[in-house]
C-alpha cells in the first residue's frame, strides 16, 4: 500500500467507528450522506451509457427513506414502495419521453444506492434504542468493559469488522501470492486473495460469535463470516461491473488513493440487509448447544 492508501483507510476507520459508538441520528446523518455521494458517482456512471434518469428525486426520496428508517425501521419496506412508485410517476411527467432503461436504472438506483444501505441503519439504530446523548446518541460509560456496550453497536461493529477483514485479507494476500485470476470482471481480484480474504471475516466472525456468546457459536460464527465475506465479493464484483460497463476505471475520485465512495463501499451494500435477517431470524432459531 502506498502512504496516501494507507492514510485514508485510517481516516476513513476512525470515522466510521465514531458513527458507529455514536449511533442515532449521528449515525444516520453518516450514512444519508454516503448513500448521497455514493448515488452521485452511481447516476454519473449511468449517464455515460447515455440514459437519464430521474436523478434529483430519486437523491430526494433516498434521504427521505434514511429519515423514516432512523425514526421507525417498521415504515422503511412501505416508504421503499411509495417512493418507488413515485419516482416511476415523476418520468411519466418529463419533457422528454422515458425510456425503459432511465425508469430501470432510477430504480435500481433508489435499491441498490439507497434501500440496501439503510439496512445499517436498522442493524446499528432499529435493533436497539440505546442513548445518553442528544439526538440518541450513545457514549460508552465505561471503555473497559465492551459488555456493557448496546447489542446493536456491537452488532454491526462485527459485520464491519468481517469486511475489514475480507478486504485486507483479500487485497495484501492476492498481491502477494496472487496468480489465478478470478474474474474477468475484476482482473485485479485473484483466487489465492479471495481465499485469503474469506478465511480473514471466517476467522473475525468465529471470534465475534464467541464473544458474542451466540447459540451455537461455533456454527453461527462461520456462517456470518462466510456469508459476509461471500456477500462483500459480490459487491465488489457488482460494482466493477458497473465502471466496466461505463467505461471508467474508478467510480469516482473523491478519496484519495481509493477513488469513488462506491469503491470503498461496495463490499457493504448487500451485506447489511443478510446481516441483519441472520441475526433476526435465523440466530433465534439456532437452540443454544447441540445437546
Amino acid at each position: 500500500m502506498n502512504a496516501t492508501r494507507v492514510i485514508t483507510t485510517i481516516v476513513g476507520i476512525a470515522i466510521a467507528l465514531v458513527m458507529l459508538i455514536l449511533g442515532g441520528w449521528y449515525f444516520t446523518m453518516g450514512i444519508g450522506i454516503l448513500i448521497f455521494l455514493g448515488q452521485l458517482e452511481y447516476f454519473k456512471l449511468v449517464k455515460a451509457k447515455g440514459i437519464e434518469p430521474a436523478t434529483k428525486i430519486t437523491l430526494m426520496v433516498s434521504q427521505l427513506l434514511v429519515i423514516t428508517t432512523s425514526i421507525n425501521y417498521n415504515l422503511t419496506d412501505p416508504m421503499f414502495a411509495i417512493a418507488g412508485t413515485f419516482i416511476c410517476f415523476y418520468l411519466l411527467f418529463e419533457p422528454k419521453l422515458a425510456s425503459i432503461a432511465d425508469i430501470s436504472t432510477s430504480i435500481f438506483g433508489f435499491f441498490y444506492g439507497g434501500y440496501l444501505p439503510s439496512y445499517w441503519i436498522r442493524l446499528r439504530v432499529g435493533l436497539e434504542h440505546t442513548s445518553n446523548l442528544p439526538l440518541n446518541g450513545y457514549f460508552p460509560t465505561n471503555w473497559l468493559d465492551p459488555s456493557s456496550f448496546p447489542t446493536a453497536l456491537k452488532i454491526t461493529f462485527l459485520a464491519m469488522t468481517c469486511i475489514w477483514a475480507a478486504d485486507i485479507g483479500a487485497y495484501l494476500m492476492g498481491k502477494r501470492l496472487g496468480k489465478t485470476k478470478l474474474s474477468d470482471i475484476s482482473p485485479k481480484k485473484t483466487v489465492e486473495g479471495t481465499i485469503f480474504g474469506f478465511l480473514g471475516s471466517l476467522i473475525i466472525g468465529e471470534l465475534g460469535a464467541f464473544l458474542l456468546q451466540w447459540n451455537l457459536w461455533e456454527i453461527s460464527g462461520l456462517a456470518l463470516g462466510m456469508l459476509i465475506g461471500i456477500t462483500s465479493l459480490l459487491g465488489d464484483l457488482t460494482e466493477s461491473m458497473m465502471k466496466r460497463d461505463a467505461g471508467v476505471k474508478d467510480s469516482g475520485d473523491l478519496i484519495p488513493g481509493h477513488g469513488g465512495i462506491l469503491d470503498r463501499t461496495d463490499s457493504y451494500v448487500f451485506t447489511a440487509p443478510l446481516v441483519y435477517y441472520f441475526v433476526t431470524l435465523f440466530l433465534p432459531l439456532l437452540p443454544v448447544n447441540l445437546f
